[in-house]
């Protein structure tokens, strides 16, 4: 490896899509394959200059400005594309595959406007130069059209791969900031909860104890009757605060949808969702938020899916959530993602059926039975702090 790889270099970028980076390393070697023109192009010309040895000169240089613009950081891709147009320039006089070089100039060039039209002004301005040079050298008009469009177009398509890379990079951090204000809400939900809770309790606590010293010597019997108060409050209280803070770790199905939404995106993936407007209780939306979260990962990083569908909805005394995608297939169900979907579902009385036919999408189909128990006022409970997933999926949707 002639340089390190910079975080913010071409490379760099590129990982941090999600490519595989033992694949992204590759790339600069397989695009050198192009540097075959450069020494084919004389060999179809005809003439008689001394191409060879001027030639087989700059390669070495080429080579070093070459890996140089992929490893660097992007803020240095400009130097290393005009040393290598600059080595198209001198050694086109001799050798008409020096236009080779101006393409892979062209290719760079792509990264080192900071806006998308200041990357297209400069590779214009060079392919024009180089079509001045060209027709002063007296080459065919034929040779030097073809040569400034597929540098415009190779430039060009650089170009909007970094205007995608750049996208994505704005997803993963609305993807993340979707996360950080969801744990958010829920800290202050809980804060809010453990302040009632804690400060009613406390001041019950407070109250009988002191009762209970006043009562010590006047009527030992009702002061340890106080005493047994003061510790079945304190049993309520430390159940009530175990119940409050298991929620804290619990997550929001509407979170994961946009969530989900923003992470396929990211890859190009659409995700559509059909779902009603549920009220689940806690364990049973955690549970299947988490399925959730797990399957959206799984698409996004081995699936080549181009579309996702979740549907949500009440089927009799269950919830079922199927999450279906158009990609490779062939999901081993044995992995330890799906065997954690499995386990999680099966501490809940539900189910999960997958069907991965090779070549024909993966769907995961979630079955979780609603308990019957529970008073009206635990539901109404559950109403008034469960999301309204449909609303939040599709306010993400936009």
């Amino acid at each position: 490896m002639f340089f390190e790889v910079a975080p913010d270099s071409v490379i760099g970028n590129a990982c941090a899509t999600g490519r595989d980076p033992r694949l992204s390393r590759w790339i600069p070697a397989v695009m050198l394959v192009w540097t075959f023109w450069i020494f084919a192009t004389p060999l179809f010309d005809g003439g008689d200059r001394p191409w060879l040895v001027p030639t087989l000169a700059s390669f070495p240089v080429f080579l070093w400005l070459y890996f140089r613009a992929y490893y660097r950081s992007v803020a240095e891709v400009h130097w290393s594309a005009y040393g290598i147009a600059a080595l198209g320039f001198i050694i086109t006089p001799v050798n008409p595959g020096g236009q080779g070089y101006v393409v892979y100039a062209c290719a760079f060039m792509a990264f080192t406007g900071r806006t998308p039209w200041m990357s297209v002004r400069r590779m214009l301005a060079m392919l024009a130069l180089y079509a001045l040079e060209c027709a002063w050298l007296g080459t065919h008009w034929v040779f030097i059209v073809s040569s400034v469009l597929v540098g415009f177009a190779i430039g060009l398509l650089n170009v909007m791969f970094r205007r995608n890379q750049q996208q994505n990079a704005e997803l993963r951090l609305s993807h993340e900031e979707v996360r950080r204000l969801a744990a958010m809400a829920e800290r202050e939900r809980i804060g809010r909860d453990l302040h009632d809770l804690l400060g009613h309790t406390l001041s019950l606590v407070a109250l009988k104890s002191e009762l209970a010293g006043k009562l010590l010597e006047r009527d030992p019997a009702a002061a340890l009757q106080e005493v047994r108060e003061v510790e079945r409050v304190a049993r309520d209280a430390l159940a009530q605060v175990r119940r409050a803070v298991t929620g804290i770790r619990a997550a929001s199905l509407a979170a994961e949808l946009a969530s989900a939404r923003l992470l396929l995106e990211s890859a190009n993936i659409r995700l559509d969702y059909c779902g009603e407007d549920l009220a689940l209780p806690a364990d049973i939306e955690n549970c299947l938020a988490l399925v959730l979260r797990e399957a959206a990962t799984n698409v996004h990083r081995h699936a080549n899916a181009h579309r996702v569908e979740v549907t949500v909805a009440r089927d009799g005394d269950a919830v079922a959530m199927s999450v279906r995608d158009d990609g490779c297939g062939g999901v081993d169900a044995k992995g330890n993602g799906l065997c954690g979907m499995a386990e999680r579902l099966s501490a809940l009385g539900g189910s999960l059926l997958i069907s991965s036919p090779p070549g024909a999408g993966t769907r995961l189909d979630v079955r979780v039975p609603l308990r019957a128990q529970g008073s009206e006022a635990s539901a109404s409970a559950a109403r008034e702090s469960a999301p309204r997933v449909p609303r939040i999926a599709q306010q993400a949707a936009h």
